[in-house]
């Protein structure tokens, strides 16, 4: 079963993703924050970790930046609802998969997930 970490500061968003995760046979974990987000990467791998780029303590990029050890092989998709330039190259620099602009279809959500789970297992 593949373990998926949802780090966003939106509760709909950290509920539904999780729900629709989970009936799709996920094992999903969700921080609300980038400091409990680093907590649960140090105890626990994660296949896919979902991150808000706009978290209540910090950018979602400095907690890739921040959890780049911890991360090395783990699938990082950006998530956010404020799309800029520096932004997506600050993600791509400190090593984020894709960066996906909010609102986000869940079928469009879960076909990035499925082709980056796949591609990495190939």
């Amino acid at each position: 079963m593949k373990k998926i970490l949802i780090v966003d500061d939106d509760p709909y968003i950290l509920r539904s993703f999780s729900q629709v995760l989970s009936k799709r046979g996920f094992e999903v974990e969700i921080s609300e924050n980038g400091e409990q987000a680093l907590e649960k990467l140090k105890q626990s791998f994660f296949d896919l970790a979902l991150i808000d780029v706009c978290l209540p303590d910090m950018l979602g990029t400095d907690l890739l930046e921040k959890a780049k050890h911890e991360l090395e092989k783990t699938v990082k998709i950006m998530l956010t609802g404020h799309p800029s330039v520096e932004t997506s190259d600050k993600a791509s620099v400190e090593g984020a998969d894709t960066y996906i602009v909010k609102p986000i279809k869940m079928d469009e959500l879960l076909s990035v997930i499925n082709f980056f789970l796949k591609s990495k297992t190939s």
